[in-house]
């Protein structure tokens, strides 16, 4: 029986790119897809458990890869903002159909789904920063990733909808999100620089202090890994 392996998803999922602006991320896409793709129905299955729901996800974990290649190779900006901001570019520039995107965030703002789409963009935000050299280890950790998906999902929501020329509309919009960000951080550090402002947050910022991020996405609290055989 033959094994599956990544090329067979690479295969699977790009024949499904061809279905997916006329079917959406559905059913009918996925058996569509390992037809023109020359996959036995239950190889693609063995590849995507959850048929074109798997391949969605898949679909959003290449741009991500695309994304840090792209970061490892490219000339990033001096400013720490503009690094952000450039991520954030660089992985809405990875994607080739815009449609494809579309019907993604349809199927993950279905109540079943929801999960997997809040994790994939968590995911988005995590690979970001750890591609920029993230090495904060407490809550920090946690808070720069919320934020960054926040940024990151609101600017593809209007990335979706922009007719202007090379999406300037999303890029200045982008720079906007980024600058709130920056305000939030600029407030944060007024009030530890200030003896009477940090004596009255010294309680919550040793409580926040305790916490640490995880070691991996996997050690997320209410995960389960099953014992490997």
């Amino acid at each position: 029986m033959t094994q599956p392996n990544s090329e067979h998803l690479d295969a699977l999922l790009d024949a499904a790119l061809m279905h997916v602006p006329f079917d959406g991320w559905s059913e009918t896409t996925f058996k569509a897809a390992a037809q023109d793709a020359e996959l036995e129905l239950s190889l693609a299955r063995a590849l995507c458990p959850r048929g074109a729901v798997d391949l969605a996800i898949a679909f959003h974990k290449r741009g991500d890869a695309q994304m840090v290649e792209r970061m490892n190779t490219d000339a990033l900006p001096d400013r720490y903002r503009d690094k952000v901001a450039a991520a954030v570019r660089f992985r809405i520039e990875a994607v080739t159909d815009k449609e494809a995107v579309r019907r993604g965030t349809t199927l993950f703002a279905l109540p079943f789904h929801a999960a997997d789409g809040a994790k994939l963009i968590w995911g988005t935000a995590d690979e970001i920063w750890t591609a920029l050299g993230d090495s904060s280890d407490d809550f920090n950790w946690y808070s720069k990733r919320a934020i960054l998906s926040g940024v990151y999902s609101s600017t593809v929501l209007f990335w979706l909808g922009d007719d202007s020329a090379d999406n300037q509309a999303t890029w200045a919009f982008l720079d906007r999100r980024i600058d709130n960000v920056m305000q939030i951080e600029k407030a944060k550090s007024q009030v530890n620089n200030s003896k009477l402002l940090s004596a009255m947050f010294s309680g919550p910022n040793w409580l926040l202090s305790q916490v640490k991020a995880p070691h991996k996405m996997q050690d997320f609290p209410g995960r389960w890994t099953p014992p490997q055989s």
